[in-house]
């Protein structure tokens, strides 16, 4: 079945904006850190916070998709986490944004499971590779919104008032969008058991896969713009970079990545990039040379770019198990090391430093390609 080009294009949307609005963050990490005056432990518990409520949000993804659809979710959940960006910034007091990023999190996961549900379905009934595409435009998004934050900051812009900028447009382009993605019924499940079940066999060796990409990546997306600005000693606006050289890597090959599926098994692929974005990681913390850690940044990116497209396909693929349901399973096991990451590399950095916290990437980069035989799934 050949879906209209408008339904794959509003998908396309949904994945660009949540980069975009993600990204956004990430730029500001910064600004939060410096604004309500925590160290890095604290910022790590306030990642810990939103990973929290991602969690939280996964046990109900399913049953929300099985009864109001992707669109609906994707709609509601993807505006409303655009939006709360505009309050990073206003919050009473250091436990208020706690509370933000606990909300935060939550419609994240939702959202993120939603598009992947979506896409997952284009896929599947198209008959040809779509999920690398589209989590490259959640790439290209990051990429936008990380070089339009770096130039805000550069041209002096106040930092609330670039948060509600960006929250405003992305919650309107998310909403819009969502009016052309599959209806209800293409994206519901078939039986009325919509329940949260913790992932088992197939799934539970997928989940544990992509916990350790999430965890990897993660700390690129939340910990690079903060290296390159407190290690390597570089203006924020310059440190910006770090995210953008990373995720218009991950863009690029991320675009090629559904024709590379189609011709290398998913070990294969798995391998390869896990490699190489364990050996270029190694390049960044060696360095002390703020190009070279741009370069090499972008190397990750590329190493990690189909990592998730693998996984979550396979996912969505296992017998006799729902495509929405198979997501969101191995989306709460990777959701569960994402959720430990954040803190464990703020409080590695607290006691050591940053660059020492970051050889997580590396070693889980490597345990990622010394098990990639096990993507061979499905």
């Amino acid at each position: 079945m050949d879906f209209p080009a408008r339904m794959r294009w509003a998908s396309r949307m949904q994945f660009f904006g949540s980069g975009f609005v993600f990204a956004t963050w990430g730029v500001h990490i910064p600004t939060v850190k410096a604004h309500y005056g925590v160290n890095e432990a604290q910022l790590g518990l306030a990642m810990l916070a939103a990973g929290v409520g991602a969690l939280l949000g996964l046990t109900q993804a399913s049953r929300w998709i099985g009864r109001h659809g992707a669109r609906s979710t994707a709609g509601v959940c993807g505006a409303t986490y655009a939006l709360l960006l505009a309050g990073l910034l206003i919050m009473p007091a250091y436990a208020a944004l706690l509370g933000l990023l606990a909300v935060f999190g939550i419609v994240t996961s939702v959202f993120d499971v939603a598009i992947n549900t979506e896409a997952a379905q284009l896929e599947l009934r198209g008959g040809k590779p779509l999920m690398s595409g589209m989590h490259g435009m959640f790439s290209l998004g990051g990429m936008v919104g990380a070089m339009t934050g770096g130039a805000a900051i550069a041209a002096g812009m106040a930092p609330q008032h670039h948060l509600m900028l960006v929250a405003t447009v992305m919650a309107l382009s998310i909403a819009v969008s969502a009016r052309w993605m599959l209806p209800k019924e293409s994206t519901a499940f078939a039986s009325d058991d919509h329940g949260f079940r913790l992932p088992r066999g197939t799934l539970a060796v997928l989940g544990l896969l992509a916990a350790l990409g999430l965890i990897a990546e993660g700390a690129i997306y939340d910990w690079s713009v903060l290296y390159l600005h407190q290690e390597l000693r570089s203006p924020q606006q310059q440190a910006a970079l770090a995210y953008a050289s990373f995720s218009a890597a991950m863009a690029m090959a991320r675009f090629g990545g559904d024709a590379m599926r189609a011709r290398f098994a998913p070990a294969v692929l798995l391998r390869g990039s896990a490699l190489l974005a364990a050996a270029s990681m190694t390049l960044v913390l060696l360095t002390d040379m703020p190009w070279l850690a741009l370069a090499g940044f972008a190397g990750v990116g590329v190493g990690f770019a189909n990592v998730v497209p693998i996984l979550f396909a396979a996912s969505a693929r296992v017998p006799g198990v729902e495509p929405a349901r198979g997501i969101a399973a191995v989306s709460a096991a990777a959701y569960l090391g994402f959720m430990a990451g954040p803190p464990v590399i703020g409080f590695v950095a607290q006691v050591s430093s940053l660059t020492v916290a970051l050889y997580v990437v590396v070693a889980f980069a490597a345990a990622l390609a010394a098990s990639a035989r096990h993507a061979d799934v499905a």
